[in-house]
């Protein structure tokens, strides 16, 4: 599908507010994982109901207009015909009563807001002709009731098919006149005439008096959201999750004897989400998040980076700011977003795979999207987002994780803050195909590369005091290099995949470590029933496939090396992971309601750690997710 705002606009497109949110699944963004929850976005957006939205000529078929066709009906029954003046008039009465009951209207856009000046004869349509079979039924309609304009370009377009509720709109329009000529004395009226409009009257009551409750619904929709909306330029969005899950039991092999898993047990994750879009001008918002949540599936070991789950974010039940920004749209062709929260790339990047969300996506965290595009996992600072035509995009983004800190973070990163900037460049060949490239280069003092998913620690940390405090050090440069892409081949069906690649420089001395992920994925939206889908997800997560730091750094051996090599001091040897993990996942989301939906599914985890020592793990969730 082609990249433009209305096709693929996302969070950095003013959060999709500057269009407020479709409800569809887009892709709903969401913010780094590591530690905290992501930001469960809404799927959908209520619209904006008041009388513009109502169809066309709908706003004219309510109880008034009817009652108004019975009394005309009944004027027509106690009216006393006047004679005929000529003999014109008589063989013409007389021709007309031995036509078929009526002649067929076709619908015009009798609310267009330029229609075209009046047309005095059938012949000036541009599109009708003397030897079209209706012209003669068109221009007495055009001459004698005048109750037909066409469209704006001089077109009438007779052979466009046209409903009841059309008909009726039509119909509407020529009465009303009818009524006005009749009670001016201005227009000749046959008893034929009066019969015909007395069938026509009879034959639509029932198609105007269900337009008039479906504007009557309209109308009754439009005045509950006004008296209930939380503020004229602020609306609230709402998503909680409650997760139940559990996973096998298992261990898992440390540097001196194999450790069980101790988080096992059967658990509740709760996450609740508010945002609030607060709109200062059709191209401004300012987006304010905030997230409270309880459980966890960490267990206190290492395997948590290849068995966290996408809606988990353990505040212990305390409420807090998870985004803070302000966004602005620039000429229809840049988005320009700046705040001291939720400011990232993965708020800013727009995701091939379409169905990412921590809410309705895939149950884990590592089947959201491609660990790349959360590498330094920010959280204040500015991005962009610039259409550059319908086939291409390009997001970009600077961030980090202390700017409230000046002495040892800032909005430069400083001693302790990791800082990432990168750009997204998205490619559109065709309609269904999306393919996506990034690039990111990250600064961390610890060791990590900030996205919680598989070999996130690339070094051991040390020690080291920096202003009168402690810190962990281990300082990295990383340069990140991310590649998606997405096919949908029917509507029904989506495959996609990613791959991704880190190369990162040891600060503290020399040495560097390598690591590389993929996944496969295929999605069937709409799986018996609209709304619901099922996916199945399968890759690997991101491993270390070479090291050479120095000793004692070196991650892979510092938690693999067994007890006979420590006892012979090769603790740290240089060296990537000795075996490869792999990720499979299916989940199926059944949409009970517009606002309620269940997920169950089930993630194997081959090889946990990159190691095959350790026990293979199985994960089973129901998700359910409510929006308001």
């Amino acid at each position: 599908m082609k990249t433009t705002f209305e096709k693929l606009a996302s969070s950095t497109l003013l959060f999709t507010a500057l269009g407020l949110l479709d409800a569809t699944f887009a892709t709903a963004q969401t913010v780094p994982t590591f530690g905290q929850t992501e930001e469960l976005s809404p799927s959908t957006t209520p619209l904006e109901l008041n009388s513009a939205t109502l169809d066309s000529g709908l706003d004219t078929l309510i109880e008034p207009e009817l009652q108004k066709f019975q009394t005309l009906a009944q004027t027509f029954n106690n009216t006393e015909i006047p004679q005929a003046k000529t003999d014109a008039s008589e063989e013409s009465a007389e021709s007309n009563s031995e036509t078929p009951p009526f002649e067929p209207l076709y619908y015009l856009d009798l609310n267009d807001s330029d229609p075209m000046a009046q047309i005095l004869d059938a012949s000036k349509f541009r599109d009708v002709s003397p030897g079209d079979w209706a012209y003669q039924a068109l221009s007495d309609l055009v001459q004698r009731y005048d109750c037909l304009v066409g469209y704006p370009d001089g077109t009438f377009r007779g052979n466009r098919p046209l409903s009841r509720y059309e008909f009726a709109a039509g119909l509407n329009a020529c009465l009303s006149q009818l009524e006005r000529l009749i009670a001016g004395l201005d227009i000749d009226v046959t008893r034929a005439d009066l019969e015909q409009i007395d069938r026509l009257i009879t034959e639509f009551n029932g198609e105007l008096a269900i337009l008039r409750g479906r504007v009557d619904g309209l109308e009754a929709r439009v005045t509950e959201l006004e008296g209930t909306q939380f503020s004229t330029t602020t609306k609230l969005f709402g998503q909680v999750v409650v997760g139940v899950q559990g996973r096998t039991e298992g261990s898992f092999e440390s540097q001196l004897a194999r450790l069980p898993d101790n988080g096992t047990e059967i658990n509740v994750i709760t996450n609740v989400q508010l945002s609030l879009f607060t709109q200062f001008s059709p191209n401004s918002l300012l987006l304010t998040g905030l997230q409270a949540g309880n459980g966890n599936t960490i267990g206190g070991n290492f395997n948590e980076t290849f068995v966290g789950l996408s809606y988990e974010g353990d505040t212990n039940s305390s409420l807090r700011i998870s985004d803070l920004s302000y966004r602005h749209l620039i000429a229809n062709k840049v988005a320009v977003i700046v705040g001291p929260v939720g400011v990232n790339a993965v708020n800013v990047f727009r995701g091939s795979n379409r169905v990412e969300s921590a809410g309705f996506g895939p149950l884990s965290r590592f089947a959201q999207r491609n660990p790349i595009i959360s590498v330094g996992s920010g959280s204040a600072g500015a991005g962009f987002d610039w259409q550059i035509n319908n086939n291409f995009s390009l997001q970009g983004i600077y961030s980090t994780n202390l700017a409230n800190d000046a002495e040892n973070g800032g909005i430069f990163g400083g001693d302790q803050g990791r800082t990432s900037a990168g750009l997204q460049l998205v490619a559109s060949p065709t309609e269904d195909i999306d393919i996506a490239f990034q690039y990111i280069n990250s600064y961390s003092p610890d060791g990590r590369l900030g996205t919680g998913v598989g070999d996130d620690l690339l070094v051991v940390s040390t020690l080291s005091t920096i202003n009168n405090r402690l810190f962990l050090r281990g300082p990295i440069q990383t340069n990140a290099f991310g590649l998606g892409a997405e096919w949908r081949i029917t509507p029904t069906v989506t495959v996609g995949g990613w791959g991704g690649f880190t190369t990162s420089d040891f600060q503290g001395d020399a040495g560097g470590v390598d690591t590389y992920n993929w996944m496969t994925y295929v999605n069937f939206p709409d799986l018996l029933g609209e709304g619901n889908l099922a996916g199945l997800y399968f890759g690997q997560p991101p491993k270390i496939s070479s090291s050479n730091l120095p000793v004692g750094r070196n991650v892979p051996n510092t938690f693999v090396t067994t007890q006979q090599k420590v006892l012979a001091g090769l603790l740290g040897d240089a060296g990537g992971q000795p075996d490869t993990a792999y990720h499979l996942e299916a989940f199926y989301r059944w949409r009970l309601t517009d606002n309620i939906s269940i997920t169950p599914g089930a993630i194997v985890i081959f090889n946990p750690g990159h190691n095959s020592n350790n026990d293979t793990i199985g994960i089973g969730a129901i998700r359910a997710t409510l929006t308001f």
